[in-house]
């Protein structure tokens, strides 16, 4: 195949854009067969790379649907026809460098450009072509290295393998891309694929229960979640873990400081659920301190910082926080000790991970952003050791391997269309149920094969939301079929008989698999299912939530 290179980099200052496979500066090992393509860069000098994409034609055919795979976990991820569009930041953020930055700050366009035209996507780290039931599928095998990302032109019969190497020095040799092809039906191809990869034995697993984000935000106190743990009591068979999330801490970094809201500490509340027989879960934010936190005022040293030496914000929550670099010696063994505490002295059995993403926003060291990644999920896996992992908000690549568990979707949020400011700041990574809803569907076949899909909570209360009692069934309906962590954050203690037995349905898995799913116009979604033998069609509006056909 006729394949077109394009390679830039730094050379003593120098900006260089070659189409080679070898000039003065490297060569290029190169194996390009129908099954497997790899690049090994060999370097005669030390470089610094800044783009590497390699571009081929590929004739697309009608009906065609490209796979477009979100950066991290929030990231909008589904399947696009040559007439859609696959829209960046909105262009309302543009109005001052402060609003561009929060509105890139948890995506990709750090590092790929969005055109905004019909026909014109990109996937990260695996794509598939999908035309009927036959599915074309390319995958990295190379993600230890950088983000392997794939852009495509369908009007234009255009492919590209990219790779973000912005900031990689290279002084031996590098491996820049290691893609493999499948093609088969949709399970076939995924089986194949992630059939080459480690992947965690605890994949298979179930995690039911309970977390407390969405009811209380941070307004959680030690009598809260005892409440909401003895609220569980009538559902006890169908329950296995109960999870505490953001609140316990007096401030993100803070996480072994005394929390007023906590009088008997964090070791009370788990010997609590433990003593229910159910695990123990609680979140951090590993990389995250606020701004605010005694860590952040103790410690800047510990701090990324940009190229001018001022510490980063990593992300925009709780009025900002900055991010701990884990190669600081001194900040990585500050997270061991959590992790130490939290797991083996607190005794909790599950960590939920989360705003990974803020450790790789900027390359430095003289390593690429999915290098960094990488390398800081291998910190993370040893820091956890046998107990479960449930990352989030990281760059899936990332999670291949590493993740007991996962988000797939964005936060659902209280309100089932989002609220108003969402949509303004971000896009790709949109809070809301109908966001979270299409991730769940075009991620699915992550679930089980990497990882348990977290699809987030679905919700059955009846008060602090705005669902209809449809649009709440549908988002417990999707998350029970494609995901394996269903939660809620109700105090189910306040459930009527009806709700207790959907809470109980919702929190069993049945048979049934999803054949194919498509959007069949803009807004609403055909799924075939397989029920034990009998084929079944979930038709619903993303939109607005209502079911056309479920039999």
């Amino acid at each position: 195949m006729n394949r077109n290179y394009f390679i830039t980099y730094i050379d003593n200052g120098k900006t260089v854009i070659s189409g080679s496979l070898e000039n003065e500066a490297f060569s290029l090992d190169v194996t390009d067969t129908p099954e497997r393509f790899t690049v090994v860069l060999n370097p005669k000098k030390e470089i610094e790379l800044v783009d590497f994409r390699v571009e081929f034609n590929h004739e697309f055919k009608e009906n065609d649907n490209f796979f477009a795979g979100g950066y991290q976990s929030w990231t909008k991820t589904r399947e696009y026809k040559c007439t859609d569009i696959q829209k960046g930041h909105i262009k309302l953020a543009n109005m001052s460098a402060k609003t561009k930055h929060m509105a890139m700050l948890t995506g990709d366009q750090w590092f790929v450009k969005y055109s905004e035209k019909p026909g014109e996507f990109h996937s990260h780290c695996y794509t598939y072509v999908r035309n009927g039931e036959n599915v074309k599928l390319w995958g990295s095998l190379s993600e230890n290295t950088g983000y392997t990302y794939f852009k495509v032109k369908m009007n234009e019969n255009s492919f590209a393998f990219c790779k973000d190497v912005e900031k990689k020095v290279v002084t031996e040799p590098y491996r820049v891309f290691d893609i493999v092809y499948f093609e088969g039906t949709y399970d076939e191809v995924f089986d194949s694929y992630f059939g080459l990869i480690p992947m965690p034995e605890t994949r298979n697993g179930l995690l039911t229960g309970y977390t407390s984000w969405y009811n209380y935000f941070q307004d959680i106190d030690e009598k809260i979640i005892l409440r909401d743990l003895n609220g569980l009591n009538a559902a006890k068979k169908e329950v296995n873990i109960f999870q505490i999330d953001d609140g316990y801490e007096p401030f993100v970094g803070d996480w072994l400081d005394p929390c007023a809201k906590f009088p008997n500490g964090m070791k009370y509340v788990a010997d609590k659920i433990h003593e229910k027989g159910y695990k123990a879960g609680i979140w951090i934010a590993p990389f995250s301190c606020q701004t605010v936190s005694r860590i952040a005022k103790e410690h800047p040293d510990w701090l990324i910082k940009d190229e001018k030496g001022k510490s980063t914000i990593g992300c925009i929550a709780w009025g900002g926080a900055y991010t701990l670099d884990f190669y600081n010696e001194e900040a990585r063994e500050y997270i061991k000790h959590v992790f130490d505490v939290v797991l083996n002295e607190w005794g909790y059995d599950m960590v939920k991970l989360d705003f990974l993403y803020s450790e790789c926003t900027i390359p430095r060291n003289g390593k690429c952003r999915g290098e960094i990644m990488y390398e800081a999920m291998q910190f993370l896996r040893e820091c956890v050791g046998d107990k479960l992992l449930l990352g989030c908000g990281i760059p899936m690549s990332a999670a291949i391997g590493f993740c007991d568990a996962c988000r797939i979707s964005c936060d659902v949020d209280l309100t089932y269309t989002g609220k108003i400011y969402n949509h303004i700041h971000v896009a790709n990574e949109m809070l809301s149920a109908q966001s979270a809803i299409n991730n769940s569907i075009f991620r699915r076949h992550l679930n089980g094969r990497v990882f348990m899909n977290d699809p987030d909570v679905f919700f059955l209360r009846n008060y602090n939301l705005k669902f209809t009692w449809k649009q709440k069934k549908l988002l417990a309906r999707i998350n029970n079929l494609c995901g394996n962590v269903l939660f809620v954050s109700d105090n189910a203690g306040y459930y009527n008989k009806k709700q207790m037995e959907l809470l109980k349905h919702y929190f069993t898995k049945t048979n049934e698999k999803i054949l194919a799913a498509e959007y069949i116009s803009k807004d609403d979604i055909k799924i075939d299912i397989d029920d034990n033998g009998t084929r079944k069609v979930l038709e619903f509006n993303l939109k607005t939530g209502n079911v056309v056909i479920d039999n």
